[in-house]
This record gives C-alpha cells, structure tokens and sequence, in this order.
C-alpha cells in the first residue's frame, strides 16, 4: 500500500442526534465511538488523524481533523482451488482455475501457484486502487453508527431499527461536503439543533472547525471535558461563597456532567432542623435521588445549603432554586420520618425480626445466616483477641438488624451506615457501633478496609459465610455472572488477612463455616471448590503487588496451608533472593531435585545404604541445614531460611553428577529417592519452586 504526501486530506463532521440517553451509558459510548471509527477508517483503507468523539444526553458526536480524500491502494493475494484441481496433466487450466480467474476479472495466464499448508494451490495478485474518500463515505459512517453497542436498545415507530434511544437528525459533513446516507428512515444531512429549550430550531452547519463554537452559541457546551470543569469550578466558587466546601463526589460529578447540555450550577437552601439527621442520610438523599451536591463546613460537618446543576440559563436560578427547595424539603421530611419511627425500636429488639426475613430459599432467614456469622466470629476472636470475644459477638448479633429498618429499606446503600447511628443512639459500645458499618468494607478492591479488629472480624465472618453457604448449595460464580458479588468479596477477605495479619489459614475457616451449615446439604468438594477459587483471588492480589507471574504461583500451594501474612513474607524475601549471585545455580539444583522425585513421599532414609561420598556429603549437608531451616520458617525469618536451605547447592549438583539414582537395586534407589523427597519436603516450606522460571 502506499499513499501520496500531497493528497488533500479534510476534516469530518459525524453527528448523531437523540433522545436524552441515560448518563452511565454515555461515558463508554464516547471510547467506543473512537475505537470504531478508528477501526472502520483503518479496514476502509482511509488514513484518518485527529480523533475526537463528544457527548451531550441527546447527541453523540465524532470530529475529525484530517481524512484522507483517497482511499489507499491495496495489492492482495487470493487464494483459490489447489494445483492439482486447476490444472490437468498436460499443464492446461480447467474449468476451476477459469471459474477462479472469471471471478477476479483476470486472464487465467495471471494466475501463480503459491505454497500453502503442504499444498500448493493457484493464487492471483490483486490489485485495488483507492478510490475517492467520499464515495465510501456513506458506507463508513453508517457502519460506525450501526456498530455502537448500549447496555440496552430499544425499538420505536415502526421501523426494525434499533438504537439506545430513538434518533432525530443526523449530520455527517466531509470539508465543505455533505456526506448522505440513511439510518433507519432518517437521511444524513448538515443541520443539527441546539438546546431543547434555549435554542430548540434548527440550524445548518457551514464549518466543521466552528462545530462546537457554533453549538455554544445555541447553548450547548458539546465538550464533555469543558463541560464537567464549568460544572467543578461552578459548584467550588458557589460553595466557598457559602464559607463551605462541596463534597466533590466524582461519581456524581460524571453523572451530572452527562445530564445537561448547557450546565448553570445554582446555590440552594433548606432548613437547618434537618442536620440533626446522619450526615450520609443527608448526603445520600441529595447525591442518589437528586443529584445535588452538598456543602460542608471546615470541620466536615453539613451546612444547610446544597447546589444543583441546573441545564437552563443563568437568569432563570430562582426559579431552580424554588424548585429544587420544594423537592429536598419533602424529600428530607420523608427521611426524617423514617429515622425517627426507626429510633422507637432498639436494634437489639429487632434481632427475632430478622426470622421474617429470607436470605436465600435454600440457606433460611436472615436470622439464621446472623447465627452462622456469630459462630464464625467466634472461632476468629478466640485467635484474635479473647478479650474482645463478648464485643465481637455483639455486634454480630446486631449487624444485620438494620436491613429492616424505615432509612435501609428507602435507602439501602446506607446499610451499615445506619446501624452504627442506630447502635450508637441505643447506647451501644463505639466499637460496636463502628464495627456495623465496617462489616461491608471494602466496598471494592482496594478501597478502605475495616480500621479496627472488630470491624474486621465482623466483615469477614459475613464475607466467609456468604462464600461457604453459596457454594455449598452449588451457587458458584462463573466466567461471566457473580450474582452474590462472591469475588468481590474473596477479595475482601485476602485484602483483610494481609492488611491486618491474621495468624489463621484459610482452609481452616472456611472448614469451620462450612460445618455451620449442618441443616443444608452441603455439595461434594465444596471446601476443594472454595480453595481454588480463593487460590484465584490471593493469585490476583499478589500479581496486583508488582511480583513476577511465576513467583506468585510459587507460593499458591502454601495460600490455603499457611496464613496469609506468612505467604506475603515468603514472596518478597524469595523476590529479594532473586537477585543473589547464587539464586540461578541453587534454583536448577533444587528443581533437578523436584523433577526426579515426581510423587515419592519421605520415607525412612538409612544412612547405612549410603555407599558413595557424593549421597553421605549430600545426607550430612542435609541433616545439617534441615533444622535450622524449619526454625527460620517458623519465626518468619524467610531471607535466612532460603540463604541457609541454598547451602545445598552444591551437594546437591554433585550428588547428581556422580550418584545414579534410579539405581537397579530398588533398595538403593528407594534409599536415594527418600532423601531427595525429604530436601524437597523442607524446600517446600518456603514455596514450590519447581513453579519459578
């Protein structure tokens, strides 16, 4: 292929226009766009720079600075039938090789025979000019549109076309040119619209380059980018104006920036009566219902004022303000009401409610998933700390009792949040109270964890039992569903344990939880089921941590076996232990150690059989450094255990080159074997090292 230098190359207006589609669609809609258009130009031959993709909730838009005005040559070669079908045993073409020929409008004289596979068939050479840019024009914009995927279309009218919302105009413009084409019944054209209601005619497009000047004049600011720093900038000069801060939520913040075309942000009140309530309960009705920002004061406390990004001009604020007053108002009423019906219950009087309540059909009532929870935050208080065994068992008693509350059930993202108010009001401990709300920590992976052991107890007894009793009853997530979140929070679980260093093994909890599951019937290999999928968690988190692919799964085997904290010192003193001069020649000898042994388990060694200096240096090296290992890897002295466990090197490497194993006297081979199998039994203490490279 090749492209002249000084082809005209012009830029390309695409515009599709729509109803309002919906905010979170339209973040990835905007990276999609690009993609595609990439691709599409790229598979169309039509060199193409300057990609630029916008979104408005009624238009999506693709500005490109410079397209080529010709398409590139392109030389290709078609396969078509083998040597054998094409020609006959004279030489002369049949009617294959000129059916093949016909076909490509080329004499059958241009064919060649290439080699393919172990055959070799006739081929032609094709060559394909490029033709002019705006004749595939069409076909390229259609396909870009056709190719963007919504998390959900819809039909409309009559038509078959389908589309996230249905379509009102669409502007596709080359240079000065008008590119036409037709989705649906909607023919391509130069004029698009402006504001729904500050500008609503139509009005045509002269200029490409003037595109999103010409649409600010009529009221739409098309750039999301500028977009959404008028909104930030909007929003922190209204609330400094106020003494306050905004709480910035960037969540929010993209949310808003994808519902207006034309952002005004304008400041609003309510009465301060309303800040005796939880300040998240505050947060959330004005941030999830209504898609306000709050304001704070320097000390993170509410002030009575908030600010809503209005989608209309600046002179119209009172009226925005009025509005959204009203709105607050009685949404704050409605969460007044709910917190003060749910104070005339005491959360521990609501704890036999939770029998009403269904967790799952096959695992019971929330109450009994409670009782499974105490259980397994007993078993780790115990190893914890004894002494706050009381405290960790009441708040797990508590810690789901404020799902059936008024404020969880209208706002259930305040789960947690609500009972440690609940529990503090009710004259709980503080650390009681804190531990409800950190019992759904983290939230993701790599968000806060639980700050206190309690907290942290009381999250991962609801992570663990969650797990045991899903895959118990057979609910185990697959490559693409995870309804119950269960990787999210293996995670969680894995993210604890290193976080806070926890002296218990995986297995053992998970056996522990599973044998609380007495009354449901249990599937085969569910522990075996539960290991590996936590083996993918712990795989995940510590490749997260910067360590090599092959080092992490060194360590897998010991991640069920050991405690976590112990597994993250093996890794780094093993990644550290790399880096010594004597880390490649001792990682051939042990794993010349491991590959001749295969499955042989340590059995009794008998010196006496030891008839060559090479096996009695190795069984006295052995002997020397076994020891001493076990008691580094015991106190978790890893550097020292892997310095003292390579001493081994070289007796091992001349046992190897003196001493047959495999000797024909099984008595001797036996003898040999079961040393070997018991230097690699202590070298496995510290990782499987058959798994490095």
């Amino acid at each position: 292929m090749s492209q002249d230098n000084t082809v005209q190359k012009m830029p390309l207006l695409l515009e599709l226009g729509t109803e309002e589609i919906p905010a979170r669609f339209l973040p990835p809609a905007i990276k999609d766009l690009a993609r595609i258009a990439a691709e599409t130009f790229a598979e169309f031959r039509v060199p193409c720079d300057g990609i630029t993709t916008y979104a408005t909730p009624r238009r999506l838009a693709l500005l490109i600075r410079e397209v080529s005005a010709m398409q590139l040559d392109n030389v290709r070669e078609v396969f078509g039938p083998s040597k054998k079908a094409a020609y006959d045993q004279d030489g002369n073409p049949t009617k294959a090789a000129e059916g093949f020929s016909a076909s490509l409008n080329l004499p059958v004289s241009d064919l060649v025979i290439r080699q393919k596979g172990k055959a070799e068939y006739v081929a032609a050479v094709v060559e394909e000019k490029g033709v002019e840019t705006k004749t595939v024009l069409p076909d390229i914009l259609g396909r870009i549109i056709m190719s963007l995927r919504f998390p959900k279309n819809m039909r409309w009218g009559d038509g078959a076309l389908t589309f996230v919302r249905p379509i009102h105009w669409i502007v596709g413009i080359y240079g000065s040119d008008t590119v036409h084409f037709t989705i649906g019944n909607i023919k391509s054209g130069a004029i698009t619209r402006g504001h729904r209601f500050l500008s609503p005619a139509s009005f045509h497009i002269k200029d490409i380059l003037c595109y999103t000047g010409l649409l600010e004049n009529n009221f739409v600011i098309v750039d999301q980018d500028k977009r959404k720093k008028i909104i930030r900038e909007g929003i922190s000069s209204i609330a400094t104006g106020s003494n306050g801060h905004p709480v910035m939520d960037e969540e929010l913040l993209d949310i808003v920036n994808f519902l207006v075309e034309y952002p005004v942000p304008v400041l609003c009140g309510f009465s301060s009566e309303y800040l005796k309530l939880p300040k998240e309960l505050l947060v959330t009705v004005m941030k999830d219902h209504q898609k306000y920002f709050a304001i704070e004061d320097d000390n993170g406390g509410l002030i009575n004022s908030f600010v809503v990004v209005s989608n209309t001009r600046a002179e119209n604020r009172d009226n925005v303000r009025k509005g959204a007053e009203r709105v607050i108002k009685a949404r704050f009423d409605d969460a007044k009401f709910y917190f003060h019906e749910d104070r005339k219950v005491r959360l521990a009087d609501r704890v036999d409610e939770l029998r009403k309540v269904m967790f799952h059909d096959s695992l019971g009532s929330v109450h009994a998933k409670t009782e499974r929870m105490v259980s397994i935050a007993k078993y780790l208080g115990d190893n914890i700390d004894p002494t706050a065994s009381e405290t960790i068992q009441r708040a797990t008693l508590l810690s789901k009792t404020d799902l059936i509350t008024g404020v969880v059930r209208e706002f259930p993202e305040l789960q947690g949040i609500m009972g440690k108010y609940y529990a503090t009001l009710d004259g709980e401990r503080p650390e009681t109270a804190r531990a409800l709300e950190e019992q759904y920590l983290p939230k993701s992976f790599g968000g806060s964890l639980p700050s206190t052991d309690i907290g942290s107890v009381l999250s991962l007894s609801d992570k663990i039992d969650n797990i045991s009793a899903f895959f118990a009853i057979g609910q185990i997530p697959t490559g693409s569903e995870d309804p119950f979140a269960l990787r999210r929070q293996a995670m969680g679980i894995v993210s604890i344990f290193l976080e806070r260093g926890y002296g218990m093994t995986l297995r053992e909890i998970f056996e522990k939880a599973l044998e609380n599951l007495s009354g449901i019937k249990v599937r085969e290999r569910t522990l075996e089921n539960i290991t590996g999928f936590m083996e993918q968690r712990v795989e995940f988190i510590l490749s997260s941590m910067g360590y090599q692919q092959d080092l992490v799964r060194a360590m897998l085997p010991l991640s069920m076996s050991n405690p976590l904290r112990t597994v993250s010192g093996r890794i780094a003193a093993l990644d550290k232990f790399r880096g010594e001069e004597i880390y490649p020649d001792f990682l051939l000898a042990i794993k010349r150690v491991g590959n001749i042994i295969q499955k042989t388990s340590p059995s009794e060694i008998r010196e006496d059989l030891f008839g060559q200096d090479e096996e009695k240096a190795l069984f006295s090296a052995y002997q020397k450094i076994k020891e001493q290992v076990t008691d580094c890897v015991a106190s978790g002295d890893y550097p020292a255990a892997l310095k003292t466990l390579a001493g081994l090197t070289t007796p091992v490497n001349n046992f190897f080159d003196k001493v047959l194993v495999m000797d024909k006297n099984e008595e001797l081979k036996n003898n040999r074997l079961s040393l070997l199998s018991s230097i690699w039994s202590t070298a496995v203490l510290l990782a499987d090292f058959s798994r490095l490279i």
